[in-house]
C-alpha cells in the first residue's frame, strides 16, 4: 500500500504525506471525525521495531521524526546514517509484512540544533554547510519530510531572541537548496515543516507566528518556489520539556491561523500528555513523542532486571546483567545530563541532584547511550538469560513501548486510516 500511494502522490505531483494529509481533510468533511498523524522520534531499534509492529496492529501510518543527533551523516548517536536508517526501517517493515504508509522525516534541522555544533561552536558558515549536506543526504535516502528550523544562533547574546525576518531568510535559504537538490536529482516531491515550539524562535506570539507566514509567504514566492509550502508548521501548544498539558484553545487558535496558508499544525513535546484525546478535537495536524519511548524501553529494561535477580536466586541463571547499573554509569559518564539541567541547577555535580531527579535524568538520557558497547554487552546477556529460562525478553520489552505507542494511535483516530487511505485510492485509479 505505501508504494502504491508513493505512485499515486508523483501522478499527483505531491508528496507522499500531503496526500495522506489531504484525504484526512476529506475525511473529516465526510465523518467529522479528525486525526492527528502520530509521529515517533526512533531513538533506538527496539523504538522502530515497536512503532512498525504498533501501526501494523493499528492498521495506521506511521511517521518517523529523527532528529540530526540521532541519525546523520556521522551516525548520530544511533549510530546510523540516512541511508541506513531508511534501510532499516524498510528491512523491519519487511520482517512483519507491514506494507500501511511509513514517512520519514527531519526533525529541527537547522544550524547549531545539532549538540556538536554547539559545544564546538562553530561557525555560522560550517553549520549551515553541514545541515545542506544533511539535508541532501536525507534526499537521497528516501526522507518524505524536512523540518527546517533556524531558529537558533550563538552567535547573539544570551537571552535574545533571533529575528523573525532572519529565521524566515534561513528557512528560505535552506528549502530553496533543498528543492534545487531534489530537482536536480529528480526525486519525487518530499513536504516541508517549519518553526519551532522554542521561545528561543520568537515565533511563541501569535503576531510573530502570523508574521513568521506571510514573509515566508512571500521569500517562497521571491526565490520562484511558488508551489513549495510548508505543510506543518510547529505550534506552542502548552507542552514542552516539563510540562503535559495540551492547550487544546491555543491549538484551535493557531491552527485556524495556518488553516489561511493551507498549513497545520504540529506539536512537539508531546510525551506522556494528559489529554492526547484533545490533538484532532483541536484540529491538530500531528504531534511528535519521542523521549516517552525511551522512559518505557527503560522501565522494561527494569522489569527484566527483577526476573532475572529471581532466576539468579533460584539458580537458574549463571550470571546477572547488571543492566541497571550499566545504564546509569553509561548516561553519567557520557554527559549528555548536563545538556537537560534547569538554570538553577547548573554546576551541580550529579550526585547531589535529588533521587528522583537523578532518575529522570538517566532515564531520558538513554537514548544517547543505547549504542554504548558495555551497556549492549549487558542487555545481550540479560536478554540471553531470559532466552535460557523460555522467556521472550525482547517481547516484554516490547509492551512497554508499544503499549504507549497504542494509546497515540487510538487517541488520534488513526486506527483503521489506511482502510479509508485505500478506498480513495482505488477511487482515484
Amino acid at each position: 500500500m505505501d508504494q502504491e500511494l508513493r505512485r499515486l502522490a508523483i501522478n499527483s505531483s505531491t508528496s507522499v504525506l500531503e496526500l495522506i494529509l489531504a484525504r484526512i481533510r476529506e475525511l473529516k468533511v465526510e465523518s467529522g471525525i479528525h486525526r492527528t498523524i502520530f509521529a515517533a522520534c526512533p531513538n533506538s531499534l527496539a523504538v522502530i521495531k515497536a512503532a512498525l509492529k504498533s501501526a501494523k496492529r493499528c492498521n495506521a501510518p506511521i511517521k518517523f521524526a529523527t532528529t540530526l543527533n540521532q541519525v546523520d551523516i556521522d551516525g548520530g548517536y544511533t549510530g546510523l546514517t540516512q541511508k541506513e536508517f531508511v534501510s532499516t526501517i524498510r528491512q523491519e517493515a519487511r520482517i512483519i509484512n507491514f506494507t500501511g504508509p511509513v514517512i520519514i522525516a527531519i526533525d529541527h534541522g537547522g544550524p547549531w540544533l545539532k549538540d556538536i555544533h554547539t559545544r564546538e561552536k562553530w561557525s555560522y558558515q560550517k553549520t549551515m554547510d553541514w545541515i545542506k549536506k544533511s539535508f541532501e543526504s536525507a534526499i537521497d535516502a528516501g526522507y518524505d519530510l524536512i523540518h527546517v528550523d533556524p531558529t537558533v544562533d550563538i552567535t547573539l547574546p544570551k537571552e535574545s531572541i533571533i529575528a523573525v525576518e532572519t529565521v524566515v531568510d534561513r528557512t528560505v535559504e535552506l528549502i530553496a537548496h533543498t528543492e534545487k537538490y531534489r530537482k536536480q536529482k529528480n526525486l519525487p516531491k518530499i513536504a516541508y515543516e517549519v518553526g519551532t515550539e522554542e521561545v528561543h524562535g520568537g515565533l511563541a506570539k501569535l503576531d510573530v507566528f502570523t508574521k513568521f507566514l506571510e514573509l515566508l509567504k512571500k521569500g517562497l514566492a521571491g526565490k520562484g518556489l511558488h508551489d513549495i509550502w510548508p505543510c506543518f508548521v510547529v505550534g506552542k501548544v502548552g507542552t514542552d520539556l516539563h510540562t503535559t498539558e495540551f492547550d487544546p484553545e491555543m491549538a484551535r487558535t493557531l491552527t485556524a491561523i495556518a488553516g489561511k496558508y493551507g498549513s497545520v499544525i504540529k506539536g512537539h513535546y508531546s510525551d506522556n500528555v494528559n489529554n492526547p484525546e484533545d490533538y484532532p478535537l483541536s484540529g491538530m495536524g500531528a504531534a511528535n513523542i519521542g523521549p516517552e519511548f525511551t522512559e518505557k524501553e527503560y522501565d522494561g529494561l527494569l522489569e527484566l532486571e527483577e526476573l532475572e535477580a529471581s532466576l539468579f536466586k533460584e539458580g537458574r541463571i549463571g550470571k546477572i546483567s547488571g543492566i541497571k547499573k550499566q545504564l546509569w554509569d553509561a548516561v553519567i559518564n557520557s554527559g549528555r545530563w548536563i545538556k537537560w539541567l534547569s538554570s538553577d541547577e547548573t554546576g551541580i555535580d550529579f550526585q547531589n541532584l535529588s533521587p528522583e531527579r537523578q532518575e529522570w535524568l538517566v532515564k531520558t538520557g538513554c537514548r544517547y547511550i543505547w549504542e554504548n558497547p558495555e551497556v549492549i554487552a549487558a542487555r545481550g546477556r540479560l536478554i540471553k538469560n531470559m532466552a535460557l529460562n523460555g522467556l521472550d525478553g525482547e517481547e516484554i520489552l516490547a509492551t512497554h513501548i508499544e503499549q504507549s505507542m497504542d494509546k497515540y494511535f487510538y487517541k488520534f483516530n488513526l486506527v483503521d486510516l489506511n482502510k479509508m487511505l485505500q478506498v480513495k485510492e482505488k477511487s482515484i485509479a
